[in-house]
């Protein structure tokens, strides 16, 4: 049977592409693996996966770590020195985002990547839904289980900085679209009003970040 996937259409293929980029095969950990998906999609491109998560979901011929990833030590319960970490649509739900990067960055081999992706909270459609009524897009009532809305400007200038990390790489996903507004009339609207708007992230509904460990001083 097909195994659940939460993310964005198109999402776990971009994050294993950028996996490839970076590491043609190797040692892979999937943070919040939940069904499997990505960790599946991960091995059969060659890799050795570990699957972690706060409970088991799902049966794949590989290794699984039970895992809270609130736990600001949580890298303590795994053997350090992967190529590619992967974390999608998780640091959303979590307490402490720079601690969970902390843990990340003790878990990379030295020249590893992590790899994560998160909702876009400040595309166009977000902006307007925060001027109107000034909720904060895909973490609203209907999204009780995300708490920690990834702002791009704080986590590139505070965040990351502060975790032993450098952002290598960051781009939107789907470029140019707004798949989460259903409503594909308003979509014209959106694209006409990005010349008025300052920032680098107006359009896609997740973010992906590729993330390395920081040289030594």
């Amino acid at each position: 049977p097909a195994r659940l996937v939460r993310a964005l259409p198109g999402t776990h293929e971009r994050v294993v592409e950028m996996a490839l980029n970076y590491a043609a095969a190797g040692r892979a950990l999937d943070l919040g693996a939940g069904s499997g998906a990505l960790s599946e999609r991960l091995q059969n491109a060659g890799f050795d996966v570990t699957a972690a998560d706060i409970t088991n979901y799902f049966e794949l011929n590989s290794d699984f770590v039970q895992l809270d990833l609130n736990d600001p030590n949580f890298d303590r319960g795994l053997e350090s020195g992967f190529d590619v970490i992967t974390s999608v649509e998780v640091i959303e739900h979590l307490e402490n985002p720079t601690a969970f990067l902390r843990s990340i960055a003790r878990l990379l081999s030295p020249h590893g990547v992590a790899i994560l992706t998160t909702p876009n909270v400040e595309n166009i459609p977000a902006r307007i839904r925060f001027l109107l009524d000034g909720e904060v897009r895909a973490m609203d009532k209907t999204s009780p289980e995300h708490i920690t809305p990834i702002h791009l400007d704080l986590f590139k200038r505070q965040v990351v900085p502060r975790s032993g990390l450098v952002l290598a790489e960051n781009f939107v996903h789907p470029r140019g679209e707004f798949p989460l507004t259903g409503r594909k009339y308003f979509h014209p609207l959106f694209r006409m009003l990005i010349p008025f708007v300052k920032g680098s992230a107006l359009t896609g509904d997740c973010h992906i970040f590729v993330l390395k460990r920081a040289p030594l001083p």
